[in-house]
């Protein structure tokens, strides 16, 4: 696998955690409201590799904990795929150096 292979899979893990925060505040922010269907972002792998975000609704109500905890999961997921894309960022600008000298 390339780095740029690497860097586009973390950058689509990026991305679907970002969905998948968005989705908890959409829930948050909507749990009083009557007759609201709750979010249930799904993650599907893509055949390019990386993964994809999804919002499904559903008849389940919105219970702060269960945002919370996803919440802290996307966090986490977030700031892995951030890393790896940083690293990889990091590797070209290695490669880079090491082809000007």
């Amino acid at each position: 696998m390339s780095i740029s292979g690497i860097t586009n899979i973390a950058l689509s893990g990026v991305r679907a955690q970002t969905t998948r925060v968005g989705a908890i505040a959409n829930n948050v922010a909507n749990s009083s409201t009557p007759d609201y269907a709750r979010l249930n972002t799904s993650l599907t792998t893509v055949a390019s590799g990386g993964v994809q975000a999804t919002g499904n609704p559903t008849a389940s109500d919105v219970d702060p904990a269960t945002e919370l905890t996803n919440l802290l999961e996307a966090e986490q997921s977030y700031k892995a795929n951030a890393t790896v894309f940083e690293t990889g960022a990091d590797m070209w600008e290695m490669l880079m150096s090491i082809k000007r000298d």
